[in-house]
């Protein structure tokens, strides 16, 4: 390595993701989220990938990142923007030709006059809030308001309604049958009036547990980066995880009963061990609460011991390490190293936290099943 710590983006692995997320939905459009830099793995290349994989629209979280995607990709693939605007990105998210959400009477007005304005059409995606309590309105009677206002206007195209599920990843909570059916009661009516209306709800895990919940579009995220939507092994449900994160050993003790590694003392040893110092911390992305996970070097996998810091780690060997040496090659994350599900289960939060909370220190590497492009 010719850097103490890199990031490893396979595209190929985004690629096949999407193919299977395409393959789980056939009836559908495939929509690939890559807000948040594609959660980690980078947004162009993420992109790119997911397109290559059969994916028909992208989708973003802000309007910097969707006029980022459009000039980086041209005109001519849709990019669906999930958040809220204030009225400067309003602008630049139509100047952009980006799908905007819509639920208020008031934001459809303001979008169809900021298209007005640059002589184009706002293309807008009602949203209904089934039950996630965040974004759209609970009140179908004002979605339709919104949507027949739309369909109306001359400065605004109705392409969709849609709503976003809040237990999907959990497969014995049924609140994903009731928000189902209240999106579905509510759709065969605006499809009744606008019948050449989109529909779409499913997420990555809501596409892989119900058919039922696929209509017109899948919108994936996390699943396109092959991370598991129910936290599993994403093996399971045929992912491949794209991000590997590697480092190399930087020194090797010995560390005698009594001996400690680390700000606060946290790990002492209570036998003969040695101990390996591997260049890497929070500065990177790599959590403090990860203390206790393990990292694969020298052949096996070790446990992280200590306090982690800013730039350096501590990994016990055992005693019978002392064949590690400093320069040897160690997996933080894939490689054989631990998945982001495990690191995840260490620090109490989920796999989607692991991967976007990589910092830019790392070098990048992108590559197809190891050949670098």
């Amino acid at each position: 390595m010719s850097e103490r710590c890199e990031l490893r983006i396979n595209v190929a692995a985004i690629e096949r993701n999407a193919a299977r997320f395409a393959g789980a939905a056939p009836g559908a459009a495939l929509c690939v989220v890559v807000k948040a830099d594609g959660y980690g793995h980078g947004m162009f290349p993420a992109a790119r990938a997911a397109l290559a994989g059969g994916a028909q629209w992208l989708a973003v979280a802000t309007a910097r990142e969707g006029a980022e995607l459009r000039r980086e990709l041209g005109p001519g693939v849709p990019i669906l923007l999930l958040g809220v605007l204030t009225a400067d990105e309003l602008s630049i998210a139509v100047g952009a030709a980006l799908d905007l959400g819509a639920w208020t009477v008031e934001f459809a007005e303001a979008a169809a006059a900021a298209a007005a304005r640059q002589g184009t059409r706002a293309r807008l995606h009602v949203k209904l809030d089934t039950g996630l309590g965040r974004l759209g309105t609970r009140d179908p009677d004002e979605a339709d308001a919104v949507a027949d206002l739309v369909a109306a206007s001359e400065s605004a195209e109705l392409v969709a309604g849609w709503t976003h599920f809040a237990t999907a990843d959990d497969r014995t909570d049924s609140f994903f049958e009731v928000q189902l059916e209240r999106f579905s009661a509510w759709g065969r009516s605006l499809r009744a009036r606008h019948p050449r209306t989109l529909l779409h709800a499913a997420n990555s895990a809501a596409t892989l547990r119900d058919e039922r919940a696929h209509f017109d579009l899948v919108r994936c995220g996390v699943g396109i980066y092959g991370l598991d939507p129910f936290g599993d092994d994403p093996a399971g449900h045929g992912l491949e995880p794209a991000m590997s994160l590697r480092a190399t050993v930087g020194a090797v003790k010995a560390c005698r009963p009594g001996e400690s590694t680390g700000y606060g003392r946290r790990f002492v040893a209570g036998t003969h061990t040695t101990v390996a110092t591997i260049p890497v911390g929070y500065g990177d992305g790599y959590r403090r609460s990860f203390e206790g996970a393990c990292v694969a070097v020298g052949g096996s996998l070790r446990p992280v011991t200590g306090t982690v810091s800013m730039d350096n780690i501590t990994v016990d060997l055992g005693p019978g390490g002392s064949s590690v040496r400093p320069g040897d090659e160690a997996w933080l994350l894939g490689g054989g190293g631990p998945r982001a599900e495990e690191l995840a289960r260490v620090a109490g939060t989920i796999n989607y936290e692991i991967t976007c909370g990589i910092s830019g220190r790392p070098s990048r590497l992108l590559h197809r099943d190891g050949d670098p492009v």
